[in-house]
């Protein structure tokens, strides 16, 4: 028997002299986020990681609004996360920078941009719910970007809980390959602690120390044969893909705890294996040894491929390796507006290293900047550092010449990374302020939240001149518009959100116009000929060239491009954007004098227009997959109201006592859906929304819509 205190000091190594030394310490960083469906318990985990390794001091938890990573206001009144938090600790002499995500699918910008920076991944589902929608979405987008993951299936003490049914359900819904290195030791509310196959030991946590002090017993009994089973089967599932431990297997089937974590961590870094372990954060069961994972399994920054961008200037592919000794390459994945220190750029770090009053360089807009401010992050407190080495992520306060997705580099070895690509936003409110005098407030306050959330667009409507705000979802414009009165002070008055509806074109068709005018005593002319085609749903807009430079010199091409964009911005049914439409440019006639990109411009916006127009032009609607988790006497009242609300039910699924309903709804028809199936359900369902398609409006209503 061995009682281990696992709480580790917060003092962090002096930064490294040296390559070698630098090396190591690179070694020894894991930076990797913590991704979820919403009530899956990721703040909880997180609160729990940040207690064990001494950052925090008590248990913050998120029900009670205390919790260290959900600090804005309305987090800790609505119990959920809205912005990524970042902050670092330290544990087993590792620095584990961490990212909390949010897990409602409105703030899913907030994930993809978390792991298009970070190094390795903690996925959190429910030991009841399983893989649930956001869990689909967070999953795919690791998978993009080609994260090792670790799988926590918490909440293992709830009623239906089970930790073989979720791994089934990785294998099936998500394709992972899954395979459980721990089993629970009891189940339900007699949950205990977990099995860790890999040392085959019991691991019990001190109730008294909340979790503090953890216990590792060898395993007995009944319990023992049941460990060698699974232990059995997770060394061959490793085996059939790592050589050294089948090697190691074959010459001895016993296998070393050693050879088979070695085996673990070379598998899920080349993303062939996903560890699975289990516990319940809540009981402050499993944090522990979820830790030992992270800094066991996911990969430092020197273990993951060579960060991959281009040259501003020749396009040339170019690659970094993660040290200090190369060039400075580094991307800002998030801007934060701080009432301390203003701006505040949050970056990663790939190779170089960032000092305080360094020159920086921007390829996007060619320019420098010098570094003023270096903070390190914890959730909403800032410690100042004098530089970020290779690996790190840190903060850089008061620059302005840096958005999201832009590159950090040295003049003379300039660099352009992949920038992040977000989602369109599907809803739209009206917001205008009490009076004149409350208008500059408020497009101060929109410029600032524009720059923090790149779903979060402007837009002025043409036909009214209101300013409409677009996001992803209710929640989100409510917490934009709290944040203006609450952070920013801003009078203002929100209309009712509306969707932000598409037009597409069904048939092919053409269209010529020439711009003949006479403006201030000189003559403006062109010719445009476009042709559109309609594209798959999804694909977005095309434009193509298919014009000799004798009808339209190069000169003009910009301007004709110009207009093509301004005229599929505003389409011709509704003054909504068009969207999959492939565009050609087949024909045109210019005057060697009176042409101008003027003329060339309105040209090109008009006859796109009059092709659009003879292209049977429709509205698009966005639509939800909407997933609905009811008990079984309320299930024919549910059915019932989605279909009322057009909806077509794709799946019905029993889950432990309930009933699981997944279906496609009109965006249109599901404002304030969740009040209403609270009061459906005598407030025991739970809903969950996710953007899926874009549909073709329904003749009868397409003509409501444009009359509103």
């Amino acid at each position: 028997m061995r009682m281990v205190a696992e709480k580790h000091s917060m003092r962090a190594a002096p930064a490294p002299a040296g390559g070698e030394a630098a090396e190591c310490a690179l070694a020894l960083i894991r930076n990797f986020g913590i991704v979820a469906h919403i009530d899956a318990g990721k703040t909880t985990v997180s609160e729990r990681m940040l207690f064990y390794t001494g950052r925090t001091h008590r248990l913050g938890e998120v029900h009670e609004g205390t919790a260290t990573m959900d600090w804005m206001d309305q987090e800790q009144e609505r119990g959920i996360t809205i912005v990524s938090a970042a902050t670092t600790c330290q544990w087993r002499g590792c620095q584990f920078n961490l990212i909390d995500t949010p897990g409602h699918v409105d703030f899913t910008a907030e994930v993809e941009r978390s792991l298009r920076v970070l190094d390795g991944a903690v996925g959190v589902f429910c030991g009841v719910g399983g893989v649930q929608p956001q869990s689909e979405t967070v999953w795919r987008q690791a998978d993009k970007y080609q994260v090792p993951r670790l799988a926590f299936v918490n909440k293992l003490d709830r009623k239906g809980a089970r930790l073989d049914a979720v791994v089934a359900e990785l294998r099936s819904k998500l394709a992972a390959p899954a395979v459980a290195v721990q089993l629970p030791l009891g189940a339900e509310e007699h949950f205990a602690g977990v099995v860790d196959l890999v040392t085959e030991e019991a691991v019990t946590f001190d109730e008294e120390s909340f979790g503090g002090k953890v216990l590792r017993t060898p395993v007995t009994g009944a319990l023992a044969e049941r460990a060698a089973a699974a232990r059995q089967q997770l060394v061959e599932a490793v085996a059939e893909c790592d050589e050294e431990l089948l090697e190691a297997y074959l010459a001895n089937a016993q296998v070393s705890p050693a050879a088979l974590r070695a085996a673990l961590r070379r598998q899920t870094l080349a993303l062939r294996i996903v560890p699975v372990l289990c516990g319940a954060a809540f009981k402050n069961k499993g944090i522990q040894p979820l830790m030992d994972a992270v800094v066991d399994y996911l990969p430092a920054p020197t273990e993951v491929p060579p960060i991959a961008g281009v040259h501003p200037k020749t396009g040339e592919p170019e690659t970094r390796p993660a040290s200090e000794q190369a060039p400075l390459a580094a991307l800002v994945f998030k801007i934060a507006t701080d009432p301390f220190v203003g701006k505040l750029a949050f970056a990663r770090v790939y190779s170089g290293r960032l000092a305080r009053g360094q020159n920086i360089f921007n390829p996007r807009l060619q320019k420098r900047e010098r570094v003023g401010r270096i903070v390190r992050l914890h959730a909403n407190q800032r410690e100042e550092v004098e530089s970020l080495g290779a690996g790190e992520i840190g903060g850089l306060a008061g620059i302005k010449l840096f958005t999201t997705g832009d590159t950090l580099c040295v003049e003379n070895k300039p660099l352009v990374l992949e920038t992040i690509h977000f989602p369109e936003p599907v809803i739209a409110m009206a917001i205008e302020p009490h009076s004149q005098a409350d208008r500059a407030d408020l497009d101060a306050a929109l410029r600032s939240l524009s720059d923090e959330d790149p779903t979060f667009r402007i837009a002025t409507d043409p036909e009214t001149g209101q300013t409409l705000i677009r996001g992803m979802g209710e929640l989100h414009l409510e917490v934009l518009k709290e944040r203006m009165l609450r952070e920013f002070k801003v009078r203002a008055t929100a209309g009712r959100p509306m969707v932000a509806y598409r037009e597409t074109i069904t048939v092919p068709a053409q269209g010529t116009e020439r711009f003949e005018r006479e403006l201030g005593g000189h003559g403006q002319f062109a010719e445009v000929t476009v042709a559109v085609t309609p594209r798959d749903r999804g694909t977005g807009n095309e434009i193509q060239w298919q014009v000799s430079p004798e009808l339209i010199p190069h000169a003009f091409r910009a301007a004709v491009g110009a207009g093509i964009e301004d005229a599929l911005a505003t389409g011709v049914v509704g003054n909504f954007p068009l969207v999959d439409v492939a565009v050609a440019i087949v024909g045109g006639q210019f005057h060697p004098v009176d042409s101008s990109e003027l003329a060339f411009r309105s040209a090109a916006v008009l006859a796109l227009r009059q092709a659009a127009q003879a292209a049977q032009p429709v509205l698009l609607e966005p639509i939800m997959e909407l997933e609905v988790i009811t008990p079984e006497a309320h299930l024919g009242d549910v059915l019932g109201d989605v279909s009322a609300r057009r909806g077509r039910v794709r799946e019905l699924d029993a889950r432990a006592d309930a009933q699981v309903i997944t279906a496609d709804v009109p965006l249109a028809e599901l404002f304030g859906y969740t009040t209403a199936l609270r009061s459906l359900t005598k407030g025991r369902a739970s809903c969950t929304l996710e953007p899926r398609l874009f549909e073709v409006v329904p003749p009868a209503m397409q003509a409501a819509i444009l009359n509103r």
